[in-house]
């Protein structure tokens, strides 16, 4: 299998690591989130990262401008970005495992590391928006659904349905 054998290492984001995330952004959230919807809706969705392949300067800008956050994490094998994880101090904004390496423990150890660094931070739990199709990671990780489900805006996409959930770390 593609993802045993060599160590996955748990950095922090550099801004040359920019064009690698967006392509991991851009891939995983169509495959996994926004599979069934047309084309133009899943543009929508995307925003920005629908040109993460594009060598267009303001593409690039667009995207690294996005990723941005007050924390973000990447995970690596063998050089290669797998994973990232935005966030700040009470809430984890987003995080993508590129899908052939789902169910490696990537996306645990991404998580870890962010709720370390939150705990660090004097935060005492963690609040997400998770896809309908993360709910069940999140929930073996020890996240709780906190309301029903809603419907977000993503960029200029409208309407996908998002789970709230959280996690108290520090009772």
């Amino acid at each position: 299998m593609k993802g045993e054998g060599s160590l996955i290492i748990v950095r922090d984001y550099r801004e040359f690591d920019a064009d690698c995330v967006g392509i991991l952004i851009a891939d995983t959230y169509s495959e996994f989130n926004l599979a069934f919807e047309s084309p133009e809706e899943r543009d929508k969705f995307l925003g920005p990262f629908q040109y993460a392949r594009s060598q267009k300067r303001s593409h690039r800008e667009a995207i690294a401008k996005v990723i941005s956050a007050s924390t973000v994490f990447v995970a690596e094998k063998d050089g290669e970005i797998v994973g990232v994880l935005r966030g700040r101090k009470d809430k984890l904004q987003s995080l993508f495992v590129r899908g052939d390496f789902h169910r490696q423990g990537i996306g645990g150890r991404l998580v870890l590391k962010f709720e370390q660094n939150c705990v660090g931070q004097g935060a005492q739990e963690i609040r997400l928006m998770s896809t309908l199709y993360a709910v069940p990671f999140y929930q073996a990780i020890g996240y709780n659904k906190s309301t029903g489900v809603r419907r977000m805006k993503s960029f200029d996409g409208e309407g996908l349905k998002y789970q709230p959930m959280k996690k108290v770390l520090i009772i």
